[in-house]
């Protein structure tokens, strides 16, 4: 899945980060829920499976930060 709305190279990054990142937490014993949690995203509904957290941690790095008033 690629959204239409993200830059196709930040997407790309963004992906190869958060497989990278729950490969780590998969060699290390963990689960997708963990991996999810290491990036306080909340787990869904339903047990996630990796390729669901993958997705999500890459959607979550994507997503401009928005400005704070100073």
């Amino acid at each position: 899945m690629f959204p239409r709305h993200v830059n196709p190279m930040q997407w790309q990054l963004a992906m190869d980060y958060a497989r990278l990142a729950c490969a780590r937490i998969f060699r290390d014993g963990g689960s997708a829920s963990d991996a999810l949690s290491a990036f306080n995203l909340a787990p869904a509904t339903t047990t996630p499976d990796w390729n669901t957290s993958v997705n999500r941690i890459a959607e979550a790095l994507c997503v401009s930060q928005q400005r704070k008033a100073a």
